[in-house]
């Protein structure tokens, strides 16, 4: 609908220019007729071609008038249309913080709420409520192909509506300076068919199974030592929310908020020194051992 609206204000736009354009062409050409001209030094104008001058200005005065009152009751009416939403539709609170975007999915069943951070999976074709909310600074939430931007406000809670006609992967962004790192604020919204979106909800909101792995229960362990005051995962005692939520982690296709994808490499880089990949990020280094280390992202890569 906003398409259409922009397309008929540029259409209308180019006629006006054209018509312009012509009109000052054929000024141009019309040979210069010999005028009379009076004692005080002013040209005199005949009678019949100033009634007919006045007559060319009020025209386009009206025509001026029919063209902005039309847009804008064209503008009223598909911002009425925008502003019509139904009653029913998924709902996910998302907060944007220095620098990534948690995501919970709401549900009156407490089992079956889900959290993830930096991707939002939603159905192909249904309609999609955002609540937005703002955690420390200003920030606005911008994916290009879905809709808008829409600012997050620190103690106001703002809404955005969308609906996704094809299934893809798509790019968003903050579009609000929120800081150092604003420019690497960015996340994904993954548009799947209704039956594949169910499937993914179903298994984001199984808690993780706990570790039988001797490697794999030495890495949990570090983790609670380590990382539980930050992060949390689902079927342990983590509940931390200063960063991201791990649980199911390794289905995430990038880190850090899409600044690095989300390998054994990278994942291992990203825990040994964040800020130099993301300079003032507020994740410390982890004081472990390389032995260590690798036995924490062993874990970390079972969480799918």
């Amino acid at each position: 609908m906003i398409a259409t609206l922009a397309w008929w204000m540029f259409g209308v736009a180019a006629v006006v220019w054209l018509a312009v354009v012509c009109a000052t062409l054929l000024a141009g050409r019309r040979r210069r007729r010999r005028r009379e001209q009076g004692s005080d030094g002013l040209v005199r104008v005949e009678e019949a071609t100033d009634r007919r001058l006045e007559r060319v200005v009020a025209v386009s005065v009206f025509a001026t008038i029919l063209v902005l009152a039309g847009f804008l009751a064209f503008d009223f009416a598909v911002g009425r249309a925008l502003a019509q939403h139904p009653n029913v539709a998924l709902t996910i609170e998302v907060t944007g913080r220095q620098w990534w975007w948690s995501a919970r999915y709401e549900d009156p069943a407490p089992h079956r709420i889900v959290e993830t951070a930096n991707e939002i999976h939603v159905p192909v074709g249904q309609p999609i409520q955002l609540k937005l909310r703002a955690a420390d600074v200003i920030h606005s939430l911008w994916v290009p192909s879905l809709n808008g931007k829409r600012d997050l406000i620190p103690g106001y809670t703002t809404t955005l509506w969308f609906r996704a006609d094809t299934a893809g992967v798509y790019r968003g962004q903050c579009a609000e300076f929120c800081g150092l790192q604003h420019a690497a604020m960015g996340l994904y919204i993954i548009a799947e068919p209704p039956v594949q979106f169910a499937a993914w909800l179903a298994a984001a909101s199984t808690p993780t199974a706990p570790p039988t792995d001797p490697v794999l229960v030495r890495g949990q362990r570090i983790f609670m030592r380590q990382c539980a005051v930050c992060h949390s995962i689902s079927g342990t005692e983590a509940r931390g929310t200063v960063g991201p939520g791990l649980s199911h982690f390794k289905s995430r296709s990038s880190i850090a908020a899409g600044t690095l994808s989300n390998t054994r490499e990278n994942l291992t880089r990203w825990i040994r020194n964040p800020a130099a990949y993301k300079p003032g990020v507020r994740m410390p280094a982890v004081a472990i051992d390389d032995t260590e280390l690798a036995t924490l992202v062993a874990y970390l890569e079972t969480l799918k």
